[in-house]
C-alpha cells in the first residue's frame, strides 16, 4: 500500500488482516487454558484512515523504480510486486477481538519507536542511519524480493534504499521518523 493506492487496495489489505488475525486468535486460543494470558505487539497506525499513514515502504518502491530507470529491473516486474504489509488501527484490533469473542482485552497501549536507535547521538551521520534502516528492511523483505526479482539486484537495491532513507531523515528530521507499535494484553475467556 502506498499513499497513492486506491481505496479498494486498502480495503483488500484490511479484509485480509481481519481474516488472518481472526485465524491467529482462534489458533492461539486452542493453546491457552481458560484465563490464560497472551501479550501481542503489533506494528500499527494512529490514524483510522490508512491512506493518511506513512508506510516507509514507498522508499523501497523509489529504489526499485530507480533500478527500472537504469534497465536493471523490468517495470512490469515492479508493477506486479506486492509486499504483504498492513498496519492496523487500534480500533480494528479491538473490533476483531470483540467480534470473535474468545478473549477479553486487558490493556491496550500505543507507543512510538524510532526508525533508528542512534545511541542518543542526535548528530549521527544520516548515511549510517539510512544503512541501519535499510538493513532492517532487508531482513523483513529480502526473501520476497529475491523470489520476485532474483538475487542479482538485492545489494544495489538496499544501497539505494539507504540513500533514500538518509534523504528522508534530512527532510523530516531525525525526531519525526517513527513507527507506531500497539501492545495488547489478552485473557482467554
Amino acid at each position: 500500500m502506498a499513499k497513492s493506492s486506491p481505496p479498494n487496495v486498502y480495503e483488500a489489505y484490511a479484509d485480509q488482516f481481519k481474516k488472518d488475525f481472526t485465524n491467529f486468535l482462534s489458533l492461539r486460543s486452542e493453546e491457552l487454558i481458560p484465563q490464560g494470558r497472551m501479550i501481542l505487539t503489533i506494528s500499527g497506525r494512529i490514524n483510522p484512515d490508512p491512506s493518511k499513514n506513512h508506510y516507509g515502504w514507498e522508499l523501497l518502491a523509489q529504489s526499485l523504480l530507480g533500478l527500472v530507470a537504469e534497465g536493471l529491473v523490468k517495470e512490469s516486474d515492479v508493477d506486479s510486486f506486492n509486499l504483504p504489509f498492513y498496519t492496523p488501527y487500534q480500533g480494528e484490533i479491538c473490533e476483531i477481538i470483540e467480534k470473535q469473542g474468545l478473549f477479553d482485552v486487558g490493556k491496550l497501549e500505543i507507543f512510538d519507536v524510532d526508525w533508528d536507535v542512534r545511541d542518543n547521538d542526535k548528530k549521527q551521520d544520516l548515511q549510517i542511519s539510512g544503512e541501519r534502516i535499510a538493513k532492517a528492511a532487508r531482513a523483513i523483505s529480502e526473501s520476497m524480493l529475491t523470489a520476485h526479482f532474483g538475487g542479482a539486484i538485492i545489494d544495489t537495491l538496499f544501497k539505494r534504499l539507504a540513500i533514500h532513507v538518509a534523504e528522508e531523515y534530512q527532510i523530516m528530521g531525525l525526531e519525526n521518523v517513527k513507527n507506531l507499535n500497539i501492545v495488547v494484553s489478552l485473557t482467554k475467556k
